[in-house]
């Protein structure tokens, strides 16, 4: 293998006598460039916290796809909506009780004989459509139904030559094609920061008023699409002029209100404004006034803070949105990590390279804002547009080797703003410490559920976050930030484990979720990922007790020291068991994430024997139902084999041919089967995290230096450059 690695630091470290990774082609040659409409793999453009995904037009143009296609949405991170009928608090929801040693302890699991109240909580607050912002096309989009957007298929009967692109090196969305014989151009992109959108329509059909925007306005939903289009008497819009050709729509719905700002630029003298419904506008150029050009150019900023409603005149033009985009792109791509198989002979490892790129991309505009992500992103709903704290280093672990801590630390403080709620549950339940929400939103509140609120490995995560941190920066900044919120992790998990007198040792279980969530919380004892992860995040929060010059409560080190050896598979002591009342890990259990591998992969060794993890993994491949597994799985699997040496068989993980491990056109990890989940961006993270351990190493891993890809194969059908990647653990 010809292997190249940068280690720890800024790209530009190398080899000697070697070149820089030729970034700008690396990127560009993963772009993609599309001559049909593809309903499943839509292209999106976004900043993190604000994302608008477009369909063939570049917009939102057209309605009414084939089953399994992707919403388009314009969605922020910061807009959720709630019905005026949904609950105002959690006091009359009835808890199941389950037995928890020698007390009781309620979980919000049940809905029997609550349904209302149960699934009101469930489903409020949810994300929502900001608004459908597409093509007006002058005798099709009027009267064009609810939904308000021109059906696709008569949209695709007068269009022909579509070519789309979007350049991943500069976020611009560049969509042409001809409509009616007349080409249109359009150019999308998103203000690196702001809530905007920034468009450039060029045509010969503007000049003649029969090309514009339809601007159109959706009550809230939690459904997948986030819009409900047949409730107008249900929610406001009004407009209202703010200058020439700039207008301003207050919006209000139920709890929510907000403002969306539109300006225009270039091309025509004035803008006429037609009014098509209670909450739709069509806009167009003045005919005969346009200069010629047949060009419209304008930008729309979406509030949701305290600015909502004020007069915001001024927006930046396109010019300087596209202009302060390439700027933030270039520096993106800069500025990270970067990995390249280009050379290798091995099947499969450009399709590899295709998926790091793009994955790369959507994490940043859809993962890796100011709040945990979910687990659609601002694509469109998944689970209410709730996000799932398990998930969150799915999402954006993989920054922290990749060379883009600051884009992690943006979700990172919300865990403070919910800390007292988190104190509370814990409380609550007769813990100490805080315990994290599984479903939440942002007001940190737990969402009902038969699964959710009995999981508990979203619980350490906090701790893996700050210590890879800490790791890429030792400062004492650092310690203060999130020492106390270590602490109070910690405690609760110094707390959650049982003494079990008859056995001497502490236990986590009954009653417990798994990470493989087809185990009963009343059966479950002991899973072998929950325990290693126990003992790896204690100790680490032990370590920065230390750091901080502080004493480690004893508690902590009772629990480390009888804390439960793994569990091994009752039917054969060589393998490890789902848990340690499963008699049938590799049968009937055989289904969904085999979870008990994270424990020597995703997670350093800790107790598990590296041996009875190999044919633990055997187990798997020769067992397991591996179309049930989900996106991350893959990657998971993948970081397992390369912890173990067997190199060749990580990369096989990786590509791995299942409905659960496909990446669509646009990148996105599809989960064939789940109709919930048109897209999975934890897939995409955890491929990211995976190779990124794979290329740039992992403590104890060889060649001790930094130098090499010690995950991948070493046969020479592999050829990995790799520049500026962090250790994992």
């Amino acid at each position: 293998m010809c292997a190249e690695s940068a280690g720890r630091g800024a790209p530009g470290r190398r080899s000697a006598g070697r070149e820089p990774i030729d970034r700008v082609a690396l990127v560009r040659r993963h772009s993609p460039e599309f001559h049909e409409w593809k309903p499943q793999s839509p292209l999106s453009v976004g900043n993190g916290d604000f994302a608008f995904t477009a369909d063939f037009t570049g917009l939102q143009t057209c309605v009414g796809d084939p089953a399994g296609s992707v919403p388009r949405c314009t969605m922020s991170q910061h807009g959720f909506h709630s019905y005026p009928d949904a609950p105002e608090s959690y006091e009359d929801l009835r808890l199941k009780e389950y037995d928890c040693g020698d007390r009781k302890v309620g979980y919000m699991s049940s809905e029997e004989g609550q349904e209302e109240l149960y699934n009101g909580l469930r489903v409020n607050p949810h994300r929502f459509h900001l608004g459908r912002v597409g093509l007006y096309f002058r005798g099709t989009s009027e009267g064009a139904g609810e939904s308000g957007g021109i059906p696709a298929s008569r949209l695709l009967e007068k269009t022909a030559g579509i070519h789309q692109n979007l350049d991943l090196w500069s976020g611009l969305l560049e969509s042409r094609f001809d409509y009616d014989g007349a080409s249109v151009a359009v150019q999308t992109v998103c203000h690196p920061s702001l809530p905007l959108l920034s468009v450039r329509v060029e045509s010969s059909l503007i000049s003649t008023g029969d090309l514009g925007l339809d601007l159109h306005f959706p009550y809230g939903s939690h459904a997948m699409e986030a819009a409900d289009w047949g409730r107008d008497d249900a929610h406001r819009s009004e407009l209202c002029e703010t200058g020439e050709k700039s207008f301003m729509v207050e919006r209000e719905m139920d709890n929510c209100s907000y403002s969306a700002f539109l300006n225009f630029s270039g091309g025509s003298d004035g803008i006429i404004c037609r009014r098509a419904g209670d909450h739709r506008w069509f806009f167009t150029s003045q005919e005969g006034a346009d200069d010629g050009s047949g060009v419209l150019e304008f930008s729309i900023l979406f509030t949701l803070d305290e600015t909502a409603g004020d007069e915001c005149s001024e927006l930046p033009s396109f010019s300087s949105v596209r202009s302060g985009a390439a700027a933030h792109w270039k520096e993106f791509w800069m500025s990270g990590a970067a990995v390249s198989f280009e050379g290798s002979s091995a099947p499969g490892a450009m399709e590899l390279e295709r998926r790091v790129i793009l994955s790369q991309y959507l994490l940043a505009i859809q993962s890796m804002g100011s709040l945990p992500p979910a687990e659609t992103g601002l694509t469109c709903n998944s689970w209410y547009g709730k996000f799932h704290l398990e998930m969150h280093p799915w999402h954006a672990l993989h920054g922290l080797l990749w060379g883009r801590a600051d884009l992690v630390r943006q979700s990172l403080p919300w865990y403070k703003d919910i800390l007292e709620g988190a104190r509370k549950r814990a409380e609550s339940q007769g813990y100490g410490g805080v315990r994290w929400p599984k479903m939440t939103d942002p007001s940190g509140n737990d969402s009902p559920s038969p699964i959710g609120c009995l999981l508990c490995w979203q619980q350490p995560h906090l701790i893996l976050f700050a210590e890879l941190l800490y790791r890429n920066n030792p400062s004492e900044a650092l310690l203060a930030e999130y020492g106390d919120l270590l602490y109070q992790t910690a405690e609760f998990m110094a707390d959650y484990p049982q003494w079990d007198e008859d056995t001497g040792r502490y236990v986590l279980g009954p009653p417990l979720i798994p990470a493989q969530e087809n185990h009963a919380p009343e059966d479950t004892l002991n899973p072998m990922f929950e325990l290693e992860y126990w003992r790896w995040a204690l100790k680490t929060a032990a370590q920065w007790q230390r750091r901080r010059g502080e004493s480690v409560p004893e508690k902590w080190n009772l629990v480390l020291e009888g804390l439960s050896p793994c569990p091994v598979d009752p039917g054969n002591p060589e393998r490890y068991a789902a848990h340690e009342l499963c008699a049938d890990s590799f049968g009937q259990y055989g289904t969904d994430h085999p979870s008990m591998l994270l424990a020597y992969g995703f997670l350093p060794p800790q107790t598990a024997d590296p041996q009875i993890v190999s044919n633990t993994v055997d187990a798997v491949f020769e067992n397991w139902d591996q179309r049930s597994m989900w996106g991350w799985d893959f990657p998971s699997l993948a970081m397992t084999l390369a912890r173990l040496g067997r190199r060749k068989e990580a990369v096989k993980a990786l590509l791995m041919e299942s409905p659960k491990n496909l990446y669509m056109e646009n990148g996105h990890n599809r989960q064939e089967g789940h109709d919930a989940l048109p897209l999975y961006l934890p897939g995409n993270g955890a491929l990211l995290l995976a190779v990124g351990m794979m290329a740039g190493g992992w403590d104890g891993c060889e060649p001790q230096d930094g130098r090499g890809a010690p995950g991948f194969p070493d046969d020479g059908s592999w050829i990995v450059r790799c520049e500026g990647m962090d250790r994992y653990i």
